[in-house]
């Protein structure tokens, strides 16, 4: 379990349901956690957690044998993977090409001795149906809107037939954690990971997320098209994306919730934010390995950028600036501040946010590593296919050409000072500073 941490819509929970029931043996639901990627830090940890001590105990009260493995540092033992896989038949996991999941499970497979397969569950409609990169929402929508509702199907989950007997647990030498009944917060403490970023105050888990989701349908959807574009309004927008990251909740589960409140036309919309947008970005992340790169944007984005890339920039900030909130604008400050203290922020501002630092950076490369460094060690949605998808929009991906300016080139300006005439920025730049 490396991306969908849930036992609801999780294809590849039963995927592998299937092949133990084929196959006539136990499955095992291993979720491990390490400090090996350099932006771990205590949000990200505790977030984990708080999941994995959900998962543990409704995993037991549904039938399904899962195990949590905690590596605290990099001196700890590892290979908690090949020790199982060398028992296996079978290892079944998850597909996403972000996050270094991927990778991860191709060095898996490299070494061990049975066969390995990944499943997607990120998506509503599977992503493999789309065998090349599409260009904008404006392609993949229509194919989307012909699959969605055979793919929102609902699918009876059953755990599988063969238990884990009490001899086979204990026989599995690896030091788990006791999720259930761990304190995370002294676990994590443990942790060799970056402790200046704090836990947020959005707790981990499907209660959690399901609770969200109740919320949002009952009052969100009311209003939608236009409450979403209000930073100040917290129940305007969904604010389900760190569940969806991290896999607590599904797509399909939230999109069956949204469809059955309506009123049809704000679940419409919303469903183009959550189901366009989110599957183009892991359609563009699945079929481009450059997507946290700019050699990623189209042609005319390129040549714009080769052309302007000797402007001058009317002011320049250092990436410690930038982390600290420390610039001219008070609505850019503001968006940084609710990024490092809750781990989210809200669309409106995060455009603004990003399309602001191609002004500020000396280069366009600085500029979206400084971006994709905040975005991926401060964001609860950090590493996301829909992160790198958003952050790349702001430089001209999935867009069209504008009028040529400055600095900007030929891709689309956005102005923080304008923001004033979308939105109540004042309320938003109070509440954050």
């Amino acid at each position: 379990m490396q991306a969908g941490d849930r036992l609801e819509d999780n294809w590849a929970l039963r995927f592998a349901t299937l092949e133990a029931d084929r196959l006539g043996k136990p499955l095992i639901i291993h979720h491990g956690l390490g400090p090996s990627d350099p932006l771990s830090n205590d949000r990200s940890h505790t977030y984990i957690l708080e999941g994995a001590a959900e998962l543990a105990a409704r995993a037991a009260d549904a039938g399904y044998h899962y195990q949590c493995w905690l590596r605290p540092t990099p001196d700890d033992p590892g290979g908690a993977i090949d020790a199982l896989a060398a028992r296996a038949a079978l290892i079944v996991t998850d597909d996403l090409p972000t996050a270094g999941v991927n990778a991860r499970t191709a060095r898996v497979a490299e070494r061990v001795p049975c066969r390995v397969v990944r499943v997607e569950s990120w998506c509503i409609v599977p992503a493999a149906t789309f065998a090349k990169s599409e260009y904008a929402a404006r392609t993949i929508r229509p194919k989307l809107a012909k699959l969605r509702d055979l793919s929102l199907t609902p699918v009876d989950d059953r755990p599988p037939r063969k238990s884990v007997s009490a001899a086979l647990a204990r026989s599995i030498d690896l030091p788990l954690l006791d999720v259930a009944n761990a304190d995370i917060p002294a676990t994590v403490a443990r942790c060799a990971i970056d402790h200046a970023v704090p836990a947020s105050h959005i707790a981990g888990g499907y209660s959690h997320a399901a609770e969200r989701l109740d919320a949002f349908v009952a009052d969100g959807l009311r209003g939608y098209d236009e409450r979403r574009k209000e930073p100040s309004d917290d129940d305007g927008s969904s604010r389900l994306s760190p569940y969806l990251h991290y896999g607590h909740i599904a797509a399909a589960e939230v999109a069956r919730a949204v469809l059955r409140a309506g009123p049809k036309a704000q679940a419409e919309a919303f469903l183009d934010e959550m189901l366009t947008w989110r599957e183009l970005a892991f359609n563009f992340c699945t079929h481009d390995r450059h997507y946290d790169k700019l050699r990623s944007l189209p042609d005319w984005v390129v040549a714009s950028m080769r052309k302007h890339t000797h402007d001058t920039r009317e002011t320049t900030y250092t990436l410690a600036q930038l982390e600290a909130g420390e610039t001219h604008d008070a609505l850019w400050n503001a968006g940084q501040r609710e990024l490092a203290a809750t781990g989210v922020m809200h669309n409106a501002v995060r455009m603004l946010w990003g399309k602001s630092v191609l002004l500020w950076t000396n280069t366009y490369a600085t500029a979206l590593r400084h971006l994709l460094h905040l975005n991926n060690k401060y964001a609860l949605d950090g590493f996301d296919p829909n992160s790198y998808a958003n952050i790349l929009w702001c430089f001209g991906k999935f867009d069209r050409p504008f009028a040529e300016r400055p600095v900007w080139g030929t891709i689309r300006p956005m102005s923080l000072a304008r923001a004033r005439e979308k939105f109540d920025a004042d309320a938003y730049i109070a509440r954050w500073t």
